[in-house]
């Protein structure tokens, strides 16, 4: 990923996402991850049945890469790996809600100025200039 878009202040918003997710791999749906002790919407990401089942198995968060097209285990790499402790599905079963717990630090691969890693929500959108604002710097 650019560190552009990462740790840039400019709003370059990727309205095409779902379309590239879909074209890459059809059978994945949106799952949105929520602290359990903050209550904060700490990612949204993209399982598929397989994901799905091994979370499920496993209590870790694991999930569907739609840009690697690989299966992700959170935090296999970096050591910031989840427990899930309960999972929803929407009305229209379409999409997930994960209730997590972080077993050590944050959830994103970006990590602030002290080295911690913080929670991928990291930056503000300023409504009047649509500029952002990094809360974690």
């Amino acid at each position: 990923m650019s560190k552009e878009i990462e740790e840039g202040l400019e709003l370059k918003l990727d309205f095409s996402k779902l379309a590239k997710a879909a074209a890459a791999c059809p059978d994945v749906i949106p799952v949105a991850v929520q602290n359990a002790d903050t209550k904060e919407v700490i990612l949204i990401a993209y399982t598929n049945e397989l994901a799905m089942k091994e979370t499920f198995r496993m209590r870790t968060l694991t999930l569907w890469s739609t840009s690697r097209n690989e299966f992700w285990v959170k935090g296999k790499t970096s050591g910031e790996t989840f427990e899930v402790l309960e999972a929803y599905v929407n009305c229209e079963q379409n999409s997930l809600l994960y209730i997590a717990r972080p077993r050590r630090g944050g959830i994103c691969h970006t990590k602030n100025s002290k080295g911690e890693p913080r929670n991928c929500y990291y930056r503000r959108i300023d409504f009047e200039t649509l500029r952002l604002v990094n809360v974690d710097p």
